[in-house]
C-alpha cells in the first residue's frame, strides 16, 4: 500500500502543478473566497481519483500479464510522448493552460449567471470550482497515469496517495497561485511528467513491479 500511496502522491503533486485545473483554482481564488474555490475543487479531484481508481481495479481482473505489459506501454507511450511535447515547447505553449482556464472561466460566468454568483455566495463559488475541475480533468493525463496505477497496484493507497497530491496543489493554487504561477516552467513540469513516466515503465519492465 506505501507504494502505491507514494507513487500516486509523486507523481499526482508533479503533474498538477501549473495544470489547466492549477488555474482554475488559481484565478476562482482571486475572485471568490479561497475556502470555497478549495473545498469545490478537491471535490471534483477527489471524486474524478475515485473514478480513475475503480477503472483501474476493473481493468486489474484482466490476465496478469496482460496488464503488466498494457502498464509498460502506457508508461513508455505517455513518457516519450510528453518528452518530446517539452522538447518542442515554446512560450506560447507555455502559457496555453492559464489562458485556456481563464477563457473557461470567463465563459462560465458571463451573463446572468454572473449576477446570480454575486447574489448567492459560497454555495454558487463551490459548486463552479467543481464543475470547472471536473470537467478540465477528464481526460487529463495524469487520470490516465491514475487509471494506470491502480491496475496493478493497491487501490487505497492509490486513492489517497492521489487526492493527497490533488490537495496539496489544489491548496497551493489558492494560497499563493499567483506566486507560482510565475515560478513554474510548464516545460520542465512536461519533462518531469515524462521521465517518471519512462522511470516507472523501466522499473515495472526491469522488475516486474509497478511504482517507485
Amino acid at each position: 500500500m506505501f507504494e502505491a500511496f507514494t507513487s500516486s502522491l509523486v507523481l499526482i503533486t508533479s503533474q498538477e502543478l501549473g495544470d489547466k485545473t492549477f488555474f482554475i483554482a488559481m484565478i476562482l481564488a482571486m475572485r471568490h473566497p479561497r475556502r470555497w474555490v478549495f473545498l469545490g475543487a478537491i471535490a471534483a479531484l477527489a471524486a474524478m481519483t475515485v473514478i480513475s481508481v475503480a477503472a483501474g481495479h476493473v481493468l486489474s481482473f484482466l490476465p496478469k500479464s496482460v496488464t503488466h505489459w498494457a502498464f509498460i506501454v502506457l508508461c513508455f507511450g505517455f513518457g516519450f510522448h510528453l518528452c518530446w511535447q517539452a522538447s518542442r515547447m515554446t512560450p506560447a505553449d507555455e502559457a496555453e493552460p492559464l489562458a485556456e482556464a481563464t477563457a473557461e472561466i470567463e465563459t462560465f460566468e458571463q451573463g446572468t449567471h454572473r449576477q446570480t454568483l454575486q447574489k448567492t455566495g459560497a454555495w454558487v463559488v463551490f459548486l463552479e470550482a467543481m464543475s470547472l475541475t471536473f470537467v478540465a480533468e477528464w481526460g487529463d493525463r495524469t487520470q490516465f497515469a491514475t487509471i494506470a496505477l491502480a491496475v496493478q497496484q493497491n487501490p487505497m493507497g492509490v486513492v489517497i496517495g492521489g487526492i493527497l497530491g490533488h490537495a496539496i496543489c489544489a491548496l497551493i493554487a489558492v494560497v499563493g497561485g499567483r506566486w507560482a504561477a510565475g515560478h513554474i516552467s510548464e516545460r520542465l513540469i512536461t519533462w518531469i511528467g515524462g521521465l517518471l513516466f519512462l522511470l516507472f515503465g523501466a522499473i515495472a519492465l526491469a522488475t516486474g513491479k509497478t511504482g517507485l
